[in-house]
């Protein structure tokens, strides 16, 4: 077979999606912005922006390139309650997964969730 135009629909192992790193990539970037900071209403929703897309940034860069991400940020006032959230979606379950990482202090909480899917 000449050249290359070969298609892989499965990531070889080093490409795989793996949530240790991507948990790594998730919680140094929330500590970094968020360790002292107070909650302040107005300034959550960028905030939350800002954070996802530094976090899809450094996992693209920690080579998980061939893969479609979608990054969840909640930020919310820390009162003591308890909060529950779940997602849904269709993926494939050789190649695809997820990481997520919690943040707390005293003044405010953070969930942030990376869904990786590979395209090919």
């Amino acid at each position: 077979m000449e050249g290359s135009d070969t298609y892989l629909i499965r990531p070889n192992h080093q490409h795989k999606f793996k949530p240790a790193i991507v948990r790594e990539c998730i919680r140094e970037i929330v500590r970094e912005r968020l360790s002292g900071k107070r909650y302040e209403p107005e300034e959550v929703t960028e905030l939350s922006r800002s954070l996802a897309e530094c976090i899809k940034d450094k996992v693209k860069n920690a080579g998980f390139d061939k893969y479609k991400l979608v990054v969840q940020v909640v930020i919310g006032e820390q009162r003591g309650e308890g909060v529950k959230m779940s997602s849904r979606c269709f993926w494939d379950a050789d190649t695809d997964n997820h990481a997520e990482d919690v943040f707390i202090n005293e003044n405010l909480f953070c969930q942030a969730v990376v869904f990786g899917s590979y395209y090919y």
